[in-house]
């Protein structure tokens, strides 16, 4: 399921913040890294506070499709920041964000990300079922 999650999310990213996934494929930094954490969490441990119970009223309004539009709206928020960064600090800015972020702009920047929760669906459906067709195909050459 995770495999599936993951790789939506990268086609997610790489549509809407291209020039960080470019940068995120060198670094061989992956959604994995990052991810798991935030959505587990609901940014509980990434964001202030009170930015991440803006995240929690969202999320249970808008559902799941808002915790990948909230991820990538975090990362096209620092995407200049992320550009300049290495694998180990990557790692270590996206697991701790800034006390500091203006919730109204990082708000303002989800908010421009296009993904429908129809869109989200159907990507994670495609994912899903990708990922089980390679669990099968492993299956059977074991």
């Amino acid at each position: 399921m995770m495999i599936a999650y993951f790789a939506a999310f990268e086609m997610f990213l790489e549509e809407d913040v291209p020039a960080l996934y470019q940068h995120f494929i060198q670094e061989n930094f992956t959604p994995d890294m990052y991810l798991i954490d935030w959505t587990f969490t609901l940014f509980s441990k990434s964001l202030p506070l009170d930015t991440a119970c803006r995240v929690w009223d969202v999320f249970c309004r808008d559902g799941e499709a808002f915790l990948f539009r909230a991820a990538l709206g975090v990362l096209k928020f620092y995407q200049e920041n992320l550009l300049e960064m290495d694998f180990i600090h990557l790692g270590q800015f996206l697991s701790k964000l800034p006390d500091d972020i203006p919730a109204d702009l990082l708000f303002q920047t989800i908010a421009s990300i296009n993904l429908t929760e129809q869109k989200f669906t159907q990507t994670l459906a495609v994912q899903k079922e990708v990922a089980a067709q390679i669990k099968n195909v492993s299956a059977a050459t074991k």
